[in-house]
């Protein structure tokens, strides 16, 4: 575990999970959280280093209006885990480093993290929050936000790590298996826990 005076908390799990509901509770409790997509939403639109890196290597195909369209390059990269690959090779050290400047002034704060343990982000957080839910329901969930067919939900699931056959004993799990209620209940549950490991 990263030691450091910031106590830094990756929220993390597959999409369709719940993770973004989780970070909002917790936002809702007062406590500090970032978002690794809000971050990266941020820097297509301010980082031209990075902007310019991405164009050069997907081309004008993910142009609208002369900046990139998210949608459209992450339909490029969703079925390719090549060229998926090269985008996080651009993008994520940016990211990590905008997190670092937002965070190393806090006490304890949460990130969000999508793709944690598949960047092996571990190294840089001093624990993490995983969310499980049953893959019907990360498919339901995933068709019915980002409005997409059944069959390109799930092949956005098939990208990411198999949160089913890992072991997450060492970390902070929470099962999202019920309602809104069961998980507001079991993130604060995580959160008292946290504030007495680290606090």
């Amino acid at each position: 575990m990263m030691q450091s005076k910031s106590i830094k908390i990756a929220i993390t799990g597959g999409i369709g999970s719940g993770k973004s509901t989780v970070a909002e509770i917790l936002a809702a409790q007062g406590e500090k959280v970032f978002s690794c997509d809000k971050i990266y939403a941020r820097l297509l639109s301010e980082n031209k280093k990075m902007t310019q890196k991405i164009i050069s290597e997907f081309g004008e195909k993910i142009l609208n209006g002369g900046s990139i369209d998210k949608r459209a390059l992450s339909e490029r990269v969703f079925s390719d885990n090549t060229l998926l690959e090269k985008l996080n090779n651009i993008t994520h050290p940016e990211i990590l480093n905008s997190v670092n400047e937002l965070t190393n002034k806090e006490h304890l704060c949460f990130v969000e993290v999508p793709l944690f343990f598949e960047s092996s982000w571990e190294q840089y957080f001093n624990g993490a929050i995983v969310v499980l839910r049953d893959i019907n329901e990360r498919i339901a969930a995933v068709t019915m936000r980002n409005n997409v067919k059944q069959e390109e939900a799930e092949n956005r699931i098939k990208t990411q790590l198999n949160y089913d056959n890992c072991d997450f004993a060492e970390y902070y799990v929470i099962h999202n298996n019920k309602n809104l209620v069961d998980l507001k209940q079991k993130t604060l549950k995580i959160l008292k826990k946290i504030k007495i490991d680290y606090l």
